[in-house]
């Protein structure tokens, strides 16, 4: 019926052999796209389908069909670069507002913040004439080294995929397309252009399809990168077994699937392995680099012989064609998409507003041996002298990391956002340390003499102050939190952990503060009061952690990552070189399911810091729940109050687990419980709101690899609500 009605309105709009139905918005798409196919020589259509500069792909300007315009993001739109290269262009119009990292969003557990990001980031790429948004990111954090773990949302596939929906759904509400990524496994930034990815079907499918999935269903995203990683010993760009088999047959998808760039090599896999758009292909290793140019690209030239001499049918090239045409009707040559905004006041107060929500709070306690009130909020007027310690109190971590890298019209630093606050009070400041520039292939080597000095002018200083705020943590450069680059060690770089642990030697009112995408060890835990961890916070940095730390702002945040206490600690470690980061560019996943909170409760180690944790100003009571069937679904709904003494906000989780798994004292195929639900929820003191969940066999699927589909298994099931996922303050049953 679907092809019938098409037919008919192509027949109806197409009067006349000069009528133009691609032109006209209001058609539907796919008779547009039908009438621009036939329209369009065989070389106009393989056009479409590979890069013409480094971020735009060819439209048909003789039809009037526009280039796509690209730009990497997702924290913000990318500096524009010249035409042909990975240069600067040094424009004076592209400063932007940066917002807080992928990390951060996750760490809010707000669908409505997510809503709000994506709807205010799409605006300034549609001021600046951007078609399509490279990013959002859901790839899993299964290590703590991952240098681009930054960008994406945690170690949980559910939280994932709840945060991301909202996002696309707003973007592209806009008319500004998102390019998921990376899809699929690249999990990892070493070998990331060779290692194959050995994984079982059934963690492929729960774990790291999940989120990617949700994105295609839920939120119809209109196109998605292919990763540079190999899975089945094939290029994830040109899989046909991913691309074609899961993505666009089982699952239905229409969008456009867009190489990574660089990350094609094959024209026959590219012609039928389910690419759409080649960019950033650098060479084929025949043409000399100072020859190769866009004709020569594998979805180019090469697959335009290939069409005509019959050995790549029509039909392929049609579909590819249709997929491209479909991204520049929803996009560029969408009636209805935004004019948009730059730099506006709203774009900054939602960079604050996320940044605040996503700041986790993991330390709060008296100082000394009295039951005194806890160190955090802070009333800086009653401390004479303050001293704020560390590089990144100043540094502008909009800088590096890779493609994310983003040129700002202002940012605003955490001692700014302190000084704004002080009030009069005396403010000194010491660097501490020195990690070099941001750069994104080589590390930059930092003199130790020189941090040696630096040291020794902070713990001079700290003599001087009542109150210390160290301002520390990772950065963006390579080997930190940088694309092409895992970390190396689970420790703080540059010498902070001794420069923390000799602060508090001297000053028992120390707060310290991180930033950062990623877990880190913390041998000095035990010897300071306050900790907070902030990811990345953008452009409002500095304001958003001085609302925090002031008590402006209550704390809601809540991690999307274990921290563990040791490296040895995370599941996959205890597996060797083969788990990560491979042995002989083959990397095997062999702690299955069991990534982040999952792993940890079955090995049973004991966190740091576990996932879904982080401290409020406040704090909640947990009534009983009670469970109710509604049709096919079960609810579950349980009171909670704020008991304390100000406003605040939590995040009510719900875990669910098989309960013959989780008491098994075989071998162990499930994880004792999952993330499935959470609600967040805003209360005053002595307020009592209601959180909500809804519970059906989606809920409770797990995979089958006998089979090869879903299945819900009968049995006894219990709910855990929590606070985190080993803070759990109520326990429910329910029969299936």
């Amino acid at each position: 019926m679907k092809k019938l009605f098409v037919l008919a309105a192509f027949a109806l709009l197409a009067v006349g052999t000069n009528a133009q139905v691609y032109q006209n918005p209001n058609a539907p798409i796919e008779v547009r796209i039908q009438d621009a196919l036939s329209r369009m020589t065989v070389h106009e259509k393989v056009n479409l389908l590979h890069g013409q500069s480094k971020f735009t792909s060819a439209g048909v300007p003789r039809l009037g069909i526009r280039q796509l315009n690209m730009d990497d993001g997702p924290h913000g739109v990318r500096e524009e670069l010249e035409w042909n290269a990975w240069n600067a262009a040094h424009w004076t119009n592209d400063s932007i507002v940066a917002f807080p990292s992928l990390t951060c969003l996750a760490a809010t557990w707000n669908r409505d913040l997510a809503t709000l990001y994506g709807h205010s980031v799409s605006e300034e790429f549609a001021y600046r004439g951007k078609d399509l948004m490279l990013g959002p990111g859901v790839n899993i954090q299964r290590t703590p080294l991952n240098g681009r773990a930054f960008e994406y949302m945690g170690e949980d596939p559910y939280l994932a995929g709840e945060m991301v929906v909202p996002f696309i759904q707003a973007v592209q509400k806009n008319g500004v397309g998102c390019c998921l990524k990376h899809f699929v496994l690249n999990d990892q930034e070493t070998d990331r252009f060779s290692v194959n990815v050995n994984v079982s079907e059934r963690a492929m499918r729960e774990i790291y399809l999940y989120p990617f999935e949700q994105a295609v269903k839920r939120a119809r995203v209109w196109s998605i990168m292919g990763s540079y990683n190999l899975w089945q010993n094939v290029h994830c760009c040109h899989n046909d077994a991913l691309l074609n088999g899961i993505l666009k047959k089982e699952w239905q998808w229409d969008g456009t699937l867009v190489s990574d760039w660089g990350g094609t090599h094959n024209t026959m896999q590219a012609a039928l392995g389910g690419l759409d758009i080649e960019m950033g292909t650098d060479g084929d290793g025949v043409t000399p680099a100072n020859e190769f140019g866009y004709e020569d690209f594998y979805l180019a030239d090469k697959f335009e012989k290939l069409v005509k001499e019959g050995k790549v049918p029509m039909s392929v090239l049609d579909e590819k064609a249709s997929r491209v045409l479909r991204l520049i009707f929803r996009t560029g040559m969408n009636p209805k998409k935004v004019i948009g905004n730059l730099c506006s006041e709203e774009h900054y107060d939602a960079c604050r507003q996320i940044g605040e929500e996503g700041i986790v709070l993991l330390k709060n306690a008296p100082v000394g041996k009295k039951k005194e009130s806890s160190l955090l909020p802070l009333n800086l007027t009653k401390y004479k002298t303050i001293l704020v310690v560390g590089e990144n109190a100043t540094r502008s971590l909009t800088k590096g990391g890779g493609s994310s890298e983003l040129k700002t019209l202002k940012d605003v630093s955490p001692l700014e956002g302190l000084q704004a606050k002080a009030n009069g009070v005396n403010i000194l400041y010491a660097q501490g340390y020195d990690s070099g520039r941001a750069l994104y292939d080589n590390v930059d080597k930092v003199e130790l003499s020189k941090n040696e000095q630096l040291k020794a002018e902070a713990i001079e200083k700290a003599r001087q102050a009542d109150l210390i705020i160290f301002v520390g943590g990772l950065n963006k450069n390579h080997k930190q939190d940088c694309e092409n680059g895992d970390r190396e060690s689970y420790d703080l770089s540059y010498g902070q952990n001794e420069l923390i642990a000799q602060l508090a030697q001297i000053q028992k009112n120390i707060v310290v503060v991180t930033f950062g995408g990623n877990p880190y060890a913390m041998p000095w835990i035990q010897q300071v009061p306050a900790l907070v961890h902030c990811w990345y916070l953008g452009s409002e940095a500095g304001n958003a952690l001085a609302g925090i730390l002031t008590g402006e702002v209550n704390p809601s945040g809540k991690l999307p990552v274990t921290f563990a206490k040791n490296y040895e600690d995370y599941p996959y470690v205890k597996f060797g070189k083969e788990a990560y980061p491979g042995v002989n560019r083959q990397v095997y996943y062999k702690e299955d399911l069991f990534v982040g909170y999952r792993g940890f409760e079955k090995d049973k180690v004991q966190p740091l810091f576990p996932f879904g944790f982080g401290l409020s100003y406040t704090t909640f009571k947990y009534g009983k729940p009670t469970v109710s069937q509604e049709g096919k679904d079960w609810v579950l709904t349980v009171d909670i109050t704020n008991n304390g003494k100000c406003e605040g906000k939590e995040t009510v989780q719900l875990y669910v687990g098989n309960e013959k798994y989780a008491t098994s004292k075989k071998e162990i195929t499930r994880p004792a419980k999952e993330l499935k639900d959470f609600v967040k929820l805003s209360l005053k003191p002595g307020e009592t709101k209601q959180a909500v969940f809804r519970i059906n066999a989606n809920s409770l699927r797990i995979w089958d690899e006998t089979a090869h589909g879903w299945k819900t298994e009968s049995g006894n099931y219990k709910l855990y609500i929590g606070s985190s996922s080993a803070d759990i303050k109520e326990v429910a049953s329910l029969k299936i």
